[in-house]
């Protein structure tokens, strides 16, 4: 059954929980989603990043993420990337958040 939903990241709870705990804690994240950043940019370079942000960053930025660039960029390449690509990345993130010390259990 081809079940739809209603946003691109409701079908992975790993996924979800991600991007849950950006909107809830965009500043205490922030240091982590640069490193998560960082991590993409050594796989694919911080050109290709820039390129492709600048093709998908909101005209209006009325979206929760748009006020800050990272948050931002963040999520537009969890958005985008292909979906065993997001689990891995959304795993990662929260890993990252463990290493920190940072409670993820919410």
């Amino acid at each position: 059954m081809n079940q739809q939903y209603k946003r691109w990241y409701d079908h992975d709870p790993i996924l979800l929980k991600v991007i849950d705990l950006l909107k809830n804690y965009q500043d205490e994240l922030r240091s982590q989603a640069e490193v998560f950043l960082i991590k993409i940019e050594e796989k694919v370079s911080k050109e290709t990043i820039d390129r492709f942000y600048e093709m998908v960053k909101p005209v209006n930025g009325n979206r929760w993420y748009d006020k800050d660039p990272v948050i931002s960029k963040t999520v537009e390449l969890l958005r985008v990337v292909p979906p065993e690509i997001q689990k891995s990345a959304a795993e990662n993130f929260i890993n990252t958040l463990k290493d920190a010390g940072i409670n993820v259990e919410a």
